[in-house]
């Protein structure tokens, strides 16, 4: 399926390799400074010691530390075209494993009495959002595909930006229902990382129109 992605991107989306080591330095630093940063600053907000580790966090790290180097190097356009259906598949099967793993790498959601409800371990019901979050993003991979196999030109120029607006998106809604303490209003940490990386998308989608035009 990603060997398709790739052969079906040949061509017309520049890959990483196209800009060297630097480049995947930087995607690499800010990943993992990005990752357990706001994976482990979210525990402790939330009075659960140990080190943290966040997909959402390593997503958002990298993608500064990638603009904050393509603004320096003077490299223009959109280059995660070729992640998308990595990263895709990767939160797809990865929730899987989040939740076959039980309540102790704290990505279980809070309780619930819906037929649905999976026990961790603990003898309570709770949302199963890790596989909401596996699901929505198995969605996403799927139209993706489509599209790309069929070259959709707007989502040729903006798959990317669709796939983390659509990432910021629905992990926004399933934080609703995680037992990580809010720090404005009803919002925790991870919800206005959410919204970052939904306004980077809506905006860097406008501005690639506007560059077209």
């Amino acid at each position: 399926m990603l060997a398709v992605s790739r052969w079906r991107l040949r061509g017309v989306a520049r890959t990483s390799e196209d800009f060297g080591l630097p480049y995947m330095a930087a995607l690499a630093a800010g990943a993992i400074l990005g990752g357990f940063g706001f994976g482990t600053l979210n525990l402790w907000v939330s009075g659960i010691p140990g080190l943290g580790r966040s997909i959402l966090g390593a997503l958002a790290g990298a993608i500064l530390a990638v603009e904050i180097y393509k603004a320096r190097a003077g490299i223009r356009g959109s280059t995660g075209l070729v992640f998308v259906a990595g990263f895709s598949a990767s939160v797809a099967v990865g929730r899987i494993g989040c939740f076959l793993s039980g309540i102790g790498d704290n990505t279980h959601g809070t309780l619930t009495a819906l037929p649905w409800g999976h026990d961790f371990g603990d003898g309570l019901l709770r949302h199963p959002v890790q596989l909401y979050e596996s699901l929505s993003m198995a969605l996403f991979l799927a139209f993706f595909l489509w599209a790309l196999w069929r070259r959709v030109p707007f989502v040729m120029a903006n798959g990317f930006y669709l796939m983390v607006g659509w990432y910021g998106f629905q992990r926004f809604l399933w934080e609703f229902l995680k037992p990580y303490a809010p720090v404005a209003g009803p919002l925790n940490i991870f919800q206005f990382l959410c919204l970052a990386l939904m306004f980077y998308a809506l905006f860097m989608i406008r501005r690639s129109r506007h560059v077209r035009a």
